[in-house]
């Protein structure tokens, strides 16, 4: 059995709680903070648990069920464990067009992982988003942070280093 910690925000540890409070202390209203604070808890974590979920919150005064609406609207925010690096492969009509389905099954394959899946080294998980901006140069995907435009065999090679 458990024992209660009796601690507020059991779900945080206190540099979540620190850097919240830091910005909670540029809105007026609380739940103005709902998407930052739950992006400091990912940063975190790599992800938002329902534990987390809970607490973030507590912290705030808002229902649960109103922060995990913020949450599954967001879709940058993962409600489960992802790899360190998530490639987000766009599934807008324009990319799908221009070969997006190909590139995310060639993706997939060389991680041997369906979509959504985590790499079994923890390193990769590949997500579908919507429209990544830059239909210019369809293909595209997001891997970490960093947009890779004009998605092809040699450019899916250059991802994994190969």
């Amino acid at each position: 059995m458990q024992e209660s910690t009796n601690q507020p925000f059991a779900g945080l540890n206190s540099a979540e709680i620190g850097e919240i409070h830091s910005e909670m202390s540029h809105y007026e209203d609380k739940s103005a903070v709902s998407i930052e604070a739950l992006k400091i808890v990912q940063k975190h974590r790599g992800w938002v648990s329902d534990d987390s979920l809970v607490a973030v919150a507590e912290l705030l005064a808002i229902a649960p069920a109103q922060l995990e609406g913020v949450a599954t609207f967001y879709n940058l925010i993962y409600r489960q464990p992802v790899g360190k690096t998530v490639i987000h492969v766009c599934n807008s009509v324009t990319c799908w067009m221009l070969g997006a389905e190909q590139v995310r099954e060639r993706l997939c394959r060389h991680l041997n992982v369906e979509l959504g899946e985590m790499s079994q080294d923890g390193e990769y998980t590949i997500l579908p988003i919507v429209c990544l901006g830059a239909c210019d140069h369809a293909p595209v995907a997001m891997v970490g942070d960093q947009l890779i435009l004009d998605l092809a065999d040699n450019t899916v090679k250059q991802i994994f280093g190969e």
